[in-house]
């Protein structure tokens, strides 16, 4: 077995050891060592980065028992002693992150009865799983008071070895699943859990924890939070946005909300306008095209770059105001051509059967009802001549 330097000190970043295996698997080459501080993911606690003989360490993973470090390059098997340094910084965080967790899951335990299902320390933010259908802003405001309270009181924090026997002493905030010796992580009239995570030696060092936000998730309710450093990042992230948003709104921080909810109003108040002003230039053009071709059977009318949805609206707006024409609208794109076929109400005939005699000469696809065509294909002719080849199409009898 590997000897768990990072359970004797949570702080210690530089080793020296030796190479028990150079190995390679599916996930790439790796090492295991006789004794190691890189922390292998597990808990709901990522792996360690940093290097080996400076080699870089990309993953740490406990399979079977064996401590893997997966390398970005092969150790030599001349390598049988390593230097060993652990990204400080990355520890460091999830030491922040993984004691402010417990502090916030024993929080909602012990004063609002609200156990923690499961944890996920992600890259950015951390979020538990508590089992409550929902929370509300008083609750969350007055949780997260408390949980600075706590950091700010400078708990200690200790880890200890013991049997299960003797961990079911303490008011455990979870009953544990496990046999043999259990890790315990306490936090004196806080937290007492069991617990295989890096801890930092009080609670100070957690420094803060913010709440994002929370969602419904199968019932319960996952609450996205952050810890320590990364509510600066947070908020230096969001300053920033908000700078940028004052560039654009010279408004104060306090107005900002009220100004962006007004401007969102009038945009979709000028949309709605805007709709409007289309559906009468869309009917003003059918009018003129059903007028123009009051004494054709069929009504042709290439465009440039009009999207499909046009077409298809413009066909429509056409049969409204005659019922005895067909229609022919084709779209000239760069690469494509577009199309729609429809015929009136009086008329009788399938527009698919129409379309399928010339989508060959496109290489196109299309379909619809008998009455109203789409479709589309490469642009391997001139929308006009496409249109005539269509136009001759609907003029044939049918056999």
């Amino acid at each position: 077995m590997t000897e768990k330097l990072y359970y004797k000190d949570a702080y210690l970043t530089s080793f020296h050891t030796y190479v028990k295996e150079i190995e390679e698997d599916h996930r790439g080459p790796y090492a295991v060592l006789e004794a190691t501080a890189f922390y292998p993911t597990g808990g709901g606690q990522p792996h360690d980065t940093g290097t080996l003989n400076g080699t870089a360490v990309v993953d740490v993973e406990d399979i079977d028992g064996e401590i893997r470090h997966y390398l970005a390059a092969a150790l030599s098997s001349e390598q049988t002693a390593v230097h060993g340094v652990v990204d400080e910084q990355r520890r460091h965080d999830h030491r922040q992150q993984h004691s402010g967790q417990h502090i916030v899951s024993a929080i909602f335990h012990d004063d609002y009865q609200i156990p923690t299902t499961s944890f996920h320390l992600g890259a950015d933010t951390v979020t538990i799983d508590l089992d409550t259908p929902q929370l509300s802003e008083a609750v969350l405001k007055e949780a997260e008071a408390k949980i600075n309270k706590v950091i700010r009181a400078d708990y200690p924090i200790d880890t200890k070895w013991m049997t299960v026997e003797e961990a079911n002493t303490y008011p455990l905030r979870k009953s544990l699943s496990v046999e043999g010796d259990v890790r315990l992580v306490i936090i004196p009239e806080i937290d007492y859990s069991g617990c295989g995570g890096t801890h930092p030696a009080s609670t100070a060092e957690v420094a803060a924890v913010k709440f994002l936000g929370w969602t419904k998730n199968k019932g319960q309710v996952r609450l996205e939070f952050v810890c320590g450093d990364r509510v600066l990042e947070q908020l230096a992230s969001k300053h920033q946005i908000i700078q940028g948003v004052k560039q654009l709104i010279s408004r104060p921080e306090g107005k900002l909300v009220e100004e962006l909810t007004s401007l969102i109003q009038s945009d979709k108040e000028k949309e709605k306008k805007i709709a409007a002003l289309e559906e009468q230039l869309l009917s003003f053009e059918a009018a003129e095209l059903a007028d123009a071709h009051s004494g054709d059977e069929v009504i042709v009318k290439v465009f440039q770059d009009r999207s499909i949805k046009d077409l298809q609206a413009l066909a429509q707006a056409v049969l409204t105001k005659t019922s005895d024409h067909r229609v022919v609208f084709v779209s000239e794109q760069e690469e494509q051509l577009q199309f729609v076929l429809a015929r009136g109400e009086a008329l009788e005939g399938n527009m698919n059967e129409a379309a399928k005699q010339v989508m060959p000469l496109i290489e196109g696809k299309g379909g619809g009802r008998p009455h109203f065509v789409q479709g589309g294909g490469r642009r391997l002719m001139a929308g006009e001549a496409f249109a005539e080849k269509v136009k001759e199409q609907l003029l044939t009898p049918a056999e």
